[in-house]
């Protein structure tokens, strides 16, 4: 065996995509599907577990599987040859695997710096890791809502065009 298997390290990089995304978009679908629409079900004398414990380390994961599944789907574009391709969306080359790649290529990465640039700063006001006050927390916890539901929705078409790529040429 070869000291570096291509075949192997690439798999091993689609693999630790395929894992990292699940982790990513599964939070983020469980922040806006489970815990928003649950919050005001919850009695207050309850929710400081959620605020304290739950969303921070749900949003840890959430922040570092974002980090983890754009780095890793760069690796997997470099190592099968059409990163650039994929990031000019396939403008000039006449293949559709390049341009639904790139589409979803950089629906992830947008998705990604919407994490990283508003949604965490905004949650760390909201849920007072941060010094704020009680309209700043309010402001806050809005944004990083509208920010998140935004991810929400960047993530059907993310996904449709990563998945369809795999049936292009």
């Amino acid at each position: 065996m070869e000291y570096f298997d291509y075949t192997w390290v690439t798999f091993m990089f689609r693999w630790g995509h395929v894992i990292a995304g699940v982790m990513w978009i599964g939070l983020l679908w469980y922040f806006n599907f489970v815990q928003i629409p649950s919050m005001p079900k919850i009695p207050d004398e309850q929710k400081p577990a959620i605020g304290k414990v739950i969303a921070p380390a749900a949003l840890f994961w959430f922040r570092w599987a974002a980090v983890a599944t754009i780095a890793t789907g760069l690796v997997v574009a470099e190592f099968n040859g059409y990163i650039g391709d994929a990031l000019i969306l396939g403008i000039g080359d006449g293949v559709a695997k390049h341009t639904a790649i790139g589409i979803g290529m950089w629906l992830g990465i947008i998705m990604m710096l919407n994490v990283w640039g508003i949604i965490w700063p905004n949650q760390k006001k909201a849920l007072g890791m941060v010094e704020a006050s009680a309209d700043e927390k309010k402001a806050a916890g809005r944004t990083a809502m509208l920010a998140s539901r935004t991810n929400t929705m960047l993530s059907i078409p993310m996904l449709y065009a990563m998945v369809s790529a795999q049936n292009l040429y």
